[in-house]
């Protein structure tokens, strides 16, 4: 009998190149037991690389657009069409560039669309200008915030606290208070990154990927959940160890990027990947280029998936990405915000989280390259 982990690289090939397998037809070719052939199913269906269906097994299929996230709080306990006075939200954000732009605009929507305005601030990534455009908006009179502020460190942690006190409603978006302080009765609004990072890698191990190297040009919030989701994803699969195959780039078209790309791509061969997983589109696209400049073909000498999907359409070619709901974690946020605003009643602390989407393009071909295929040793 095949080894447990010789049957399940097994199923996973051989539904790889059929699509479709009968469970009776695993039975037959394993020589196994319908129970043993079940249980392989069944662990590798739990960690999302295959699905049952009736009688049989298959790859995974993600649609591009369900609808299901649109859906999301529609009409839900979030909404509110109450006075105007009762809706004039504060925004701070750390930034009014590359992620936050979608997210500040989800929010204008909802706010107008409940008669309200909607009034923004930046506060680069700093403790103690955040409260200061805080004390600037509650000066201004608003009803409620939404706040992506500093979370880490004594000053992030006092932050955090201070905002906690306020006589307004207080929602965080894309922010978690820490562990320390694990009873603050702040409501949340965020992204699952990590699971993003875990729907990226799975996607590729299905293709028989094996070695997949995570590349970044920013130190984020963002950066940091998908680099755990990328490690605690990889070892949970009983992937090859992947140390090592982290890095970090420039950004694409800063001073010395080309160089820079050209040893990120060099390590990443000579430690065996056969496929990237990078944040953000403009890193993969540069990515992409100087592969191609070497004559390596994507994705057929090395696949990629980026994280963000803000141009991974137009790239060449078209890339892999998985998207978080930008625009709609907005929309949430605001909704939340606004109900707490109009409601007199007390409501429980409400943490909410909105899952990533991955739209499957060009970028990661139908099989891994060079792909060893396992089959049964004979019993």
């Amino acid at each position: 009998m095949a080894l447990a982990s010789e049957r399940r690289e097994y199923i996973l090939a051989t539904v790889r190149a059929h699509g479709t397998v009968r469970l009776a037809d695993l039975v037959e070719r394993l020589g196994v037991t319908a129970v043993t052939v079940r249980r392989d199913v069944t662990i590798l269906a739990d960690r999302g690389l295959v699905t049952r269906v009736h009688g049989g097994v298959t790859l995974p299929y993600r649609s591009p657009g369900s609808g299901a996230d649109a859906r999301a709080f529609h009409g839900g306990s979030f909404s509110h069409r109450g006075p105007s006075d009762q809706a004039f939200v504060g925004m701070v954000v750390p930034t009014v560039e590359y992620y936050w732009p979608a997210v500040v605009q989800g929010a204008h929507s909802a706010v107008v669309s409940a008669g309200g305005r909607l009034v923004l601030r930046s506060s680069a990534y700093d403790a103690a200008e955040d409260r200061r455009q805080v004390s600037g908006l509650l000066a201004r009179g608003v009803r409620s915030l939404i706040v992506a502020p500093t979370n880490t460190g004594d000053a992030g942690q006092d932050l955090l606290r201070w905002l906690g006190t306020l006589d307004v409603p207080v929602v965080l978006v894309e922010r978690l208070p820490p562990p320390a302080l694990p009873t603050l009765p702040l409501d949340a609004a965020t992204t699952a990154h990590g699971l993003g990072a875990g729907l990226a890698v799975r996607h590729l191990v299905t293709l028989g990927h094996r070695r997949i190297a995570f590349i970044t040009a920013r130190f984020s919030p963002t950066t940091q959940a998908l680099r755990a989701g990328w490690q605690d994803t990889t070892a949970s699969l009983d992937l090859p160890s992947h140390d090592g195959l982290a890095h970090d780039v420039p950004p694409y078209g800063s001073s010395g990027w080309a160089d820079a790309y050209d040893a990120t791509l060099r390590a990443c061969r000579e430690a065996g990947a056969t496929a990237l997983f990078v944040h953000s589109d403009r890193e993969a696209i540069g990515l992409v280029e100087r592969a191609h400049e070497h004559g390596l073909t994507v994705p057929d000498d090395l696949a990629v998936i980026t994280y963000d999907d803000e141009v991974a359409a137009a790239a060449d070619p078209p890339l892999t990405a998985v998207r978080p709901q930008k625009h709609r974690l907005g929309v949430v946020a605001a909704e939340m915000a606004l109900a707490h605003a109009t409601d007199p009643v007390e409501r429980p602390v409400h943490r909410v989280q909105l899952w990533p989407n991955l739209i499957v393009r060009a970028s990661c071909g139908g099989t891994a390259p060079q792909t060893e295929r396992t089959s049964p040793r004979a019993t």
